[in-house]
């Protein structure tokens, strides 16, 4: 019988006061929430909506656009504030904000009024999704904070599938203004004590080694100077471009779908595949991916954006072509949202790692807010193969991006 060292009796006692799997917990639960809540209300209640006040679909879906615009000019402060004042109280507050905006949401009489609360809202969506969950997992376990992002964006793909669900429902029980009443609710009960208690301890400092370094390739050398300025030059350039592609999925897949040869069922069909091929990317890349650089994953998740959108192109209504896009599209998507906070964690480490995404998210959420607008003008001048063509092209400039910024990295290292 082997007799228990030291060490070995410590090993538990350190893992219990390991807070990776309580905070990844507890913010998944608080991301679906939030997205589910607020970004993604649109999605069930844009028509109820428009129906119930007379107003236009596209003022209603100018208030989410405001609301994305809210977020980038607001992003490099609350970036700096997670840095200065913990993540723990920027993303509490943003909970109070979202839930505030949903409640005066649910209470607009105006078209004023209702564009008004979009951009109050963004600035709460700023303060508690992705950008500032990702830096609040740094800030909770720092030498583990590429794994502990990968892990909460497996939550974050079931957003849509379960609000969107609960959302109709609710609508059509009680109306649009009573479900907003009670997504402020929601958001109150399950996010403010989750965001304030899951993020309440910090990595030991004598945390076992193998627990430490657990799923996290050496990254290098944090960049400084004018290769750091250099780098975030590179990486805006390549996120944006996604950015523009994403902001175009995000509202207009179906009908994307159904201009590729689809009738509307089908789309619709073929559409919610994406939620499922998002999840199984993330999966992929926690189980293989961990033991690449993350450039080496972002130049395989960006490299199979082209690809998915040659696919559509060539298309002509075939459904399994079709299909094969949105799982490919869907899958890099997936991947993509782990890079958006992997790659600046591996090239200018954790100091001052909220800032950066505040800076960097900037001219991404700008982006996502004009994609679907420019792609709109590009419709109705040109037609949807056009669009389509646009696509295409832009994803395929963002890899070239992402090629050139890899081959500097690679260069500068050697």
């Amino acid at each position: 019988m082997a007799v228990p060292t030291p060490s070995s009796l410590a090993e538990p006692a350190a893992s219990a006061r390991d807070p990776l799997p309580f905070a990844v917990v507890a913010l998944g639960l608080t991301q679906i929430t939030a997205w589910g809540t607020s970004y993604y209300c649109l999605g069930v209640l844009a028509s109820p909506i428009a129906a119930d006040t007379g107003w236009t679909r596209s003022l209603v879906y100018f208030g989410f656009t405001l609301a994305l615009l809210a977020m980038g000019a607001v992003s490099a402060w609350t970036g700096r504030a997670i840095d200065r004042y913990g993540a723990r109280a920027i993303m509490t507050l943003g909970t109070v904000l979202v839930s505030a905006g949903l409640v005066a949401l649910a209470c607009v009489r105006t078209e004023a009024h209702y564009l008004a609360v979009w951009a109050f809202l963004g600035v709460g969506m700023r303060l508690c999704l992705y950008d500032a969950a990702f830096a609040a997992l740094v800030q909770v376990v720092p030498s583990r904070g590429r794994l502990a992002i990968s892990y909460l964006t497996l939550f974050g793909a079931f957003a849509s599938t379960v609000f969107w669900v609960v959302g109709h429902f609710l609508n059509e029980t009680v109306g649009w203004r009573q479900t907003l009443m009670l997504f402020a609710a929601i958001n109150l009960i399950v996010c403010l004590p989750l965001n304030w208690l899951g993020l309440s301890r910090r990595e030991p400092p004598d945390l076992p080694e193998d627990a430490a370094r657990a799923g996290a390739k050496p990254q290098g050398k944090p960049l400084a100077g004018r290769s750091r300025a250099l780098a975030m030059v590179l990486f805006a350039l390549v996120m944006s471009l996604n950015a523009f592609v994403f902001g175009v999925v995000t509202v207009q897949l179906v009908p994307l779908l159904e201009a590729a040869g689809l009738a509307t069922a089908a789309a619709v069909w073929v559409a919610s595949m994406k939620g499922f091929a998002q999840f199984g990317g993330r999966v992929v890349e926690i189980v293989f991916g961990r033991k690449l650089h993350a450039i080496t994953v972002a130049r395989i998740a960006i490299g199979v954006l082209p690809v998915s959108f040659a696919l559509l192109l060539v298309a002509q209504g075939n459904v399994h072509v079709i299909l094969a896009f949105t799982l490919l599209m869907g899958a890099s998507q997936g991947v993509i949202t782990i890079v958006r906070g992997a790659v600046p964690l591996a090239l200018f480490g954790t100091n001052g790692y909220g800032a950066v995404l505040g800076v960097l998210a900037t001219p991404i959420l700008i982006m996502n807010a004009a994609a679907p607008t420019l792609l709109a003008i590009v419709i109705d001048r040109w037609g949807w193969h056009s669009a389509q063509v646009m696509l295409v092209a832009a994803s395929a400039a963002s890899w070239i991006a992402m090629e050139i910024m890899s081959r500097w990295y690679q260069r500068r290292a050697k």
